[in-house]
């Protein structure tokens, strides 16, 4: 009986103790803010494919060619 009772005293005495020094008596630390980089923006790109300037220009050329027959 004698053990019990000591150990549940002791038992208290440890829980008592990490709840009196949870908080800690030093000053609080902040964490230094987590800058985001943002990406570059893509370069303007033309909203016509290049290969259909180059079949419009050999169009153009074959009908140019056509008329002047």
């Amino acid at each position: 009986m004698r053990y019990t009772t000591t150990l549940a005293a002791a038992a208290a005495l440890a829980v008592s103790g990490v709840a009196a020094t949870a908080g800690g008596l030093s000053e609080e630390v902040m964490e230094a803010p987590v800058m985001m980089e943002e990406p570059a923006p893509a370069p303007a790109a033309s909203s016509i494919s290049p290969t259909y300037i180059v079949v419009g220009v050999l169009a153009a050329l074959l009908i140019a060619a056509a008329a002047a027959e």
